[in-house]
């Protein structure tokens, strides 16, 4: 004789019936918006900066992307961007087309102001300075753009992405 599956029984609910009967069914899941508009990033100091791509591709930049580490193409004060991103909402982005130039408002991150990843220029706090002076040492060094350059930046090649000169030999 072979034994045969059988689902196991279902156990006795341990919630009282009566635990469904409080609240408002006919609200799960309603959002109830306040009047007016709602001010993002309320009382963060800004600042003004002008972001020029001046790469040969569009450049997305991201609503909470370190503003300081994008890509090296982008030629702008990085320095006075270190520690802020763009004051847009969250989710959003701004599109600069090739030689695109264009004012964004810029915000200081909040809560423990730091920046992780991106391009690994950072790494660390935005509040310390010794930080900042390391960042800016390592955007110039890695060939990104400031003020009033062009990509590329006529800078000593960095070991990541040098040519080889030497010619294979058999």
């Amino acid at each position: 004789m072979t034994a045969k599956w059988s689902r196991p029984p279902l156990p006795k609910s341990v919630i009282a019936a009566e635990s469904f009967d409080v609240g408002e069914p006919s609200k799960v899941g309603l959002i109830e918006f306040a009047d007016g508009d709602i001010e993002i990033n309320a009382g963060r100091r800004t600042i003004e900066l002008v972001l020029v791509n001046t790469g040969d591709r569009p450049i997305q930049i991201g609503a909470h992307y370190h503003i300081a580490e994008c890509n090296r193409a982008m030629a702008f004060d990085r320095e006075a961007a270190f520690g802020m991103h763009l004051d847009i909402a969250s989710g959003t982005a701004v599109r600069f087309e090739p030689g695109q130039s264009r004012k964004v408002q810029l915000t200081t991150y909040a809560g423990r102001e730091v920046a992780y990843g991106m391009n690994n220029m950072t790494n660390g706090t935005v509040r310390s300075d010794i930080i900042k002076q390391q960042t800016v040492r390592r955007l110039k060094e890695h060939g990104y753009c400031f003020e009033g350059e062009r990509f590329p930046v006529n800078t000593p090649p960095d070991a990541r992405f040098a040519k080889s000169s030497k010619k294979a030999t058999k």
